[in-house]
């Protein structure tokens, strides 16, 4: 006797959901492979070719294929891959062609139907709708690979308000799986991506590429959870208001009473985001390329979270900074060895700066002759925005770089959320045509906090008041 239809799609479904992650793995490695495969092919059959101009034509025409493959892999796997072209959409980290292509998908993610959110808010509020808000944008006014963002306005105080909502469900539309264990997935995106870095450090990259992906995991993690990173938004409005008599950025405030795991609600702030910037100047008259707007692109090069998406720029010349999800708070002892190391590179002190990274647990696998200038010069690629003159792209992993003659075995989890956002800032200054050091701008700030920590006993340059923390930040 044949099976009921439904008992027919509820062993379909079953099945489905247990072979989800084998699948999805699968995909991910022929993909890899491919995109992998095809970069070796191409060294090998350059490796015959003596005339230079040649071979560059041929790793251009590669970096163009690879482009459009790293694209795919992207926008059809999802979830975390779009995090992935996220970062990797950048030109320190990745040839021109992969910039052009993966560019495009960073603020390109689903949105979630407006039922959806709906279902989800009313739930964590035990509210519904029209109790909650006098209006609610269908329209999100932001979707990433998390959550997304809708303009709403409160009944019970008329204020304009941004709700920020992570939903499974939209979580499962982005990773195109209509399946309650998302999260689980993208644990298994994690996986194969740490299995693929252990791969690659091995036979390719002279970099410690497994605890990048290990603090990935811990990041990831963080984003799922409204409630800490509600917690950290107002633990840095505060830190801003208390330090400073006029905030020297905006953080919006977040609702009381309006928060959960999965639906953060805080002030709406109208404004302009800093990559339509450009076009707004032009609108009102002001020379982008002119002195005014370099005066002005300084100050906001200069602000903590340098991701173009995360910053607004409000009443004309104020910043307000955005997304609080992947707020970190480093060790104290590792703090502080990060301090000495900004102090080393803002002097050109090489010898300190070996100190420093020995500090905090960076090991090399090989030493160069001129070992000090080497590590200063890694150093500088990796916590330093300052560029050559002349150059206008600095990547780590290229041939000339000092990671090819001084290869890291180990390096400190905690320490790639900074060297993201150092790479993050330095790609901003670079777009907005600035010549800038981080270094050198946060000098008195690590001074300062080795100075209370006992770690030195007299600071030889100024120290950062407030006017000069309100001129910083």
């Amino acid at each position: 006797m044949p099976l009921p239809l439904a008992q027919v799609q509820e062993l379909r479904d079953r099945l489905s959901d247990r072979f989800r992650p084998w699948s999805r793995s699968a995909q991910f490695w022929v993909r890899a492979v491919d995109i992998y495969g095809s970069y070796k092919v191409c060294q090998l059959r350059t490796g015959f070719v003596k005339d230079e101009e040649e071979r560059e034509a041929m790793w251009e025409q590669q970096h163009e294929i690879g482009a459009q493959k790293m694209y795919s892999l992207c926008s059809e796997l999802g979830g975390l891959f779009l995090k992935a072209a996220q970062i990797l959409g950048k030109p320190d980290l990745a040839p021109t062609a992969w910039v052009k292509r993966l560019v495009t998908l960073c603020d390109k993610a689903p949105s979630t139907p407006i039922e959806v959110v709906r279902d989800v808010v009313e739930k964590q509020f035990c509210k519904s709708f029209d109790e909650i808000f006098d209006f609610f944008e269908v329209e999100p006014v932001g979707s990433a690979s998390i959550a997304q963002v809708h303009r709403a306005r409160l009944k019970s105080s008329k204020t304009d308000v941004a709700v920020k909502v992570r939903l499974r469900t939209a979580l499962d539309l982005v990773l195109q799986v209509q399946h309650p264990g998302a999260e689980q997935l993208m644990m298994v995106d994690i996986r194969n991506m740490q299995a693929f870095a252990l791969f690659l450090q091995k036979y390719d990259i002279n970099f410690d590429l497994f605890s990048a992906t290990k603090e990935m995991e811990k990041q990831i993690c963080y984003e799922f959870d409204f409630v800490r990173e509600a917690r950290a938004m107002e633990r840095i409005r505060e830190f801003l208001r208390v330090s400073n008599k006029k905030p020297p950025v905006m953080v919006p405030r977040v609702i009381p009473g309006m928060i959960s795991r999965e639906v953060l609600v805080m002030e709406f702030i109208q404004g302009t985001p800093i990559m339509n910037l450009s076009n707004e100047m032009s609108k009102r008259g002001i020379d982008p390329a002119g002195k005014l707007a370099a005066m002005a692109k300084h100050a906001l090069a200069i602000s903590k979270d340098p991701h173009p998406g995360n910053i607004l720029i409000c009443n004309n010349t104020e910043a307000t900074l955005l997304d609080y999800g992947q707020v970190k708070e480093m060790p104290e002892d590792l703090r502080l060895a990060y301090a000495n190391l900004v102090i080393a590179m803002a002097d050109d002190d090489l010898l300190r700066t070996k100190e420093s990274l020995s500090e905090f647990g960076f090991k090399t696998w090989s030493i160069a002759d001129n070992e000090l200038e080497e590590l200063f010069q890694l150093s500088l690629r990796m916590f330093d925005t300052r560029l050559p003159p002349g150059v206008t792209v600095l990547s780590p992993f290229a041939d000339d770089s000092s990671l090819n003659k001084v290869g890291v075995e180990s390096f400190p989890e905690e320490l790639f959320s900074v060297l993201r956002t150092i790479q993050l800032l330095r790609g901003l200054t670079v777009g907005m045509g600035l010549r800038f050091s981080c270094a050198q701008q946060w000098k008195p700030i690590a001074e300062e906090a080795l100075l209370k920590a006992g770690r030195i006993k007299d600071v030889k340059s100024r120290r950062p008041t407030r006017s000069f923390l309100r001129r910083l930040f």
